[in-house]
């Protein structure tokens, strides 16, 4: 009687984690499957047919300007950008219904004069404010899309460089201008001021396609989808070296898949965010969530990260199937403090293989130590499967919560982690559950005294 037991119950068992698994891989094909592409006709205008010279000489901004309107008036479609070198001085603009597609050797000079770039509605760093126009633009616009075998210059490295070391006053002032709930319109920037522009933002717009295209050199964060949905990123890579650059920002973002992407930029590869403090707790409804990051290739700052900016929330994440071809700093990274409020849960990380890093995984419900501790983020229901690293030259895993708001309900199942200096630190957790976990060598059969 007692084996049929046991074989009932080990059935159970077997089906419980094949139905688990089987749910999960539902879970993501419904996201995959829900996300809306972008419809825009074929009719198909050359920009060089606008006056455009493509000799990185003459200003192109004129004819890809009229171009575009041109695509608007007959209702949108394909703005064809041949081989060849075009200078921009100033920001492309999309509207609805249009595909900037980039011909293979085609490549997009966006010149560094900050005048160039008009104020417009963006965010920065968690904050919506007013500020120098992203190189290239889209708000409340939808079906859109970058394409093509092109690449986008930003040419980031020379005067926008020189607003790092001057930005902290107008960084401080446009965080005040959160806490205080200042009107949006009066959150002035740009000129005189020292907030550096996105290379591509999407702002409230829907039905967005990013393929193939190569971005280099960005100003800021690379790419920065911001209260958009139903995005599809495929194929894109990166050599973006200056500070902070991102290479994907997801910010109160929904209905996303990220998928084949070559990161090689000096910051975040994938940065899952939903705003800042008080305006980001006031924008609850519009969580970051629904989000896939599939079959990538890392290398940069860290592969990918939760935080710091979420206070709306961040839930429904899956990034499986992806690999380092370089250094990371860090591999998995959840940040957050006792200022952001919100919350990070349902997260699923799977079948992801890692080379050398200087932290494996570490999750921080209190990043830099700051924070007033009267809006503490509550970070649970993570899970952490089939996760390789070759090295950790710091921490293997760290898990910090907060004293009155524990991190909860986190597993961590198959990893393995050859080298670690610190193996394992667990801080304010709770609910935390491993299973076939190595750090440093393999044990094996213990001594015994002879």
């Amino acid at each position: 009687m007692r084996i049929y037991y046991f074989l009932f119950v080990l059935f159970l068992s077997f089906n419980a984690c094949c139905f688990a698994q089987d749910s999960l891989v539902i879970q993501i094909q419904q996201i995959e499957e829900s996300i809306e592409t972008p419809n825009i006709p074929e009719r198909t205008i050359n920009v060089l047919d606008y006056g455009v010279k493509a000799d990185d000489a003459k200003n192109d901004k004129p004819g890809f300007d009229e171009a575009i309107a041109a695509l608007v008036k007959a209702g949108g479609g394909i703005l064809k950008v041949p081989k060849g070198s075009y200078l921009l001085k100033g920001p492309i603009h999309l509207k609805s219904k249009i595909n900037l597609h980039l011909e293979a050797g085609a490549v997009l000079n966006f010149n560094d004069t900050p005048s160039d770039y008009p104020l417009v509605a963006t965010s920065w760093e968690g904050t919506f404010i007013y500020n120098y126009s992203p190189l290239i633009y889209a708000y409340q616009a939808e079906d859109l899309a970058i394409t093509g075998s092109g690449k986008i210059n930003g040419n980031g490295d020379g005067i926008w460089a020189t607003f790092k070391t001057q930005e902290e006053a107008d960084k401080l002032s446009s965080r005040k201008m959160n806490h205080q709930q200042t009107s949006v319109t009066s959150r002035r920037f740009g000129n005189g001021h020292f907030l550096r522009p996105q290379l591509v933002q999407f702002f409230d717009s829907k039905r967005i396609l990013i393929e193939d295209v190569r971005f280099e050199n960005s100003p800021f964060w690379c790419v920065h989808l911001l209260r958009s949905n139903n995005i599809t990123i495929d194929g894109i890579s990166y050599d973006s070296q200056n500070k902070n650059n991102d290479g994907i920002d997801l910010e109160y973002a929904s209905n996303v898949v990220i998928k084949n992407v070559v990161f090689n930029n000096s910051d975040d590869n994938v940065a899952i965010k939903a705003g800042r403090d008080t305006e980001g707790r006031a924008n609850a409804a519009t969580p970051s969530e629904r989000i896939v990051v599939r079959d990538c290739k890392f290398k940069g700052l860290h592969a990918i990260v939760i935080g710091s900016e979420m206070s709306a929330g961040v839930r429904d994440v899956y990034v499986y199937d992806n690999e380092a071809w370089g250094y990371l700093k860090r591999g998995v990274y959840f940040k957050t403090n006792s200022d952001r409020g919100g919350y990070i849960r349902n997260i699923n990380i799977s079948n992801n293989t890692f080379k050398r890093v200087e932290d494996a995984i570490f999750m921080t419900a209190n990043y830099h130590g700051e924070g007033s501790g009267k809006h503490i983020s509550k970070i649970s229901k993570i899970l952490l499967k089939n996760l390789y690293f070759d090295q950790a030259e710091n921490f293997g895993i760290v898990l910090e919560g907060y004293p009155n708001q524990p991190i909860s309900d986190i597993r961590l199942e198959n990893i393995q982690i050859t080298k670690a200096r610190n193996a394992l630190t667990l801080r304010d957790t709770e609910g935390v559950q491993f299973k076939n976990i190595q750090i440093g060598e393999a044990a094996g059969t213990p001594s015994s005294v002879k």
